[in-house]
This record gives structure tokens, C-alpha cells and sequence, in this order.
């Protein structure tokens, strides 16, 4: 950081010679003592979408809550066949962690089954989808960067009245409004 008549101003992170690789992004709070700003989601939490096929969506952390940063969601997947199929995102990054069950995971390739503890980055433009096809349950958790604003998206899915309710313009106008491009 840096000093002038005016305070502390940021300054853009150079790379240190002793960490290879990219630098740390720019400065972007300006204490010298640290804020008292950390939430906590207790895991009690009703999670806010619920879907017909006993699966549905709770909010971790939504751009909203992060700055845009970052949103984190926990995609729970009931027994039955569901989950997108292959598309791409041109705005976002996407990641999965896998919590509970089997998830089959597109990377663009092929399906490969994940269980708990796998982990899949997509950059953004990567083609990618997933599904659970197991007849069991099924939780992972999604992470998208920068923070987008999904929850209008995951909320449409469930709702099939919605769904049903759009003609082919207003569905692809909603597909392209919320990023998705369909292969």
C-alpha cells in the first residue's frame, strides 16, 4: 500500500518473486485493523427452493450477499432423473464438490460418476452438465465466479407452471438472460 496527502491509496498487486504464479488481486480494504463483517448460515436453514422431484436449492453465499464475489449454493437432487445436459457459460465460472450420493458430471468429453469429495472446475466457455441418474438422492455444492445472479434461474426450474407458462422466445430470452447456451 501506499501513502499520499490524501491516505492510503490501493495499489495493484505486483508478483513476489518468491511465490511463481499469478499475483494477489489489488488491494481492496483499506483497515489496518481488520471489520467485524463474517456471517454464518447455520446449517438449520430451510433451504429457499424446493422442486417437484424432492430436490432443490439453498443460498450459501448469493452474489448478493458477497459483493458479486461469488455465489455458493447446495444443489440437492431427489432420487429421480435430473440435471441439466451439456451447455456453456460465458460470464461465469462454474465448480462442483460433490456431497452425498452419485452425480454424473459432464466435462465437456464424457460422463464420469462423482461421489463425495470430487471436485470439477469448469472456466469460463468450458462445456460442461450433470445429472443424477443413481435412483438415490444426491447434494452438491455449485460455485460460480464472479457472483451472477442465479436465484431467479433456480427458482424458474423448480416452478413448473412458469416453465410451461413461457413461449420458445420468452425461454430463450430467459436461457440467455441467466447465461446458459445450450448445446
Amino acid at each position: 500500500m501506499s501513502f499520499s496527502s490524501d491516505g492510503p491509496t490501493p495499489v495493484p498487486a505486483e508478483p513476489d518473486p518468491r511465490v511463481p504464479g499469478l499475483p494477489y488481486p489489488a488491494v481492496r480494504f483499506q483497515g489496518t485493523t481488520g471489520a467485524t463483517t463474517a456471517w454464518v448460515r447455520p446449517h438449520t436453514t430451510p433451504r429457499e427452493v424446493d422442486n417437484a422431484a424432492g430436490g432443490g436449492a439453498a443460498y450459501l453465499a448469493s452474489s448478493t450477499a458477497t459483493g458479486g464475489a461469488f455465489g455458493l449454493y447446495r444443489w440437492d437432487m431427489g432420487p429421480g432423473p435430473s440435471g441439466p445436459g451439456p451447455h456453456f457459460h460465458r460470464t461465469i465460472t462454474e465448480s462442483f464438490f460433490v456431497l452425498a450420493g452419485t452425480v454424473e458430471l459432464y466435462d465437456g468429453r464424457r460422463w464420469l460418476d462423482a461421489g463425495p469429495g470430487d471436485f470439477m472446475h469448469v472456466p469460463v466457455g468450458g462445456v460442461h452438465g450433470f445429472r443424477n441418474s443413481s435412483g438415490e438422492p444426491a447434494s452438491m455444492l455449485l460455485l460460480f465466479t464472479p457472483g451472477a445472479p442465479r436465484e431467479e434461474y433456480f427458482e424458474v426450474l423448480a416452478d413448473a407452471a412458469r416453465r410451461e407458462a413461457m413461449t420458445d422466445d420468452e425461454r430463450l430470452d430467459f436461457f440467455l438472460r441467466h447465461d446458459n447456451h445450450w448445446l
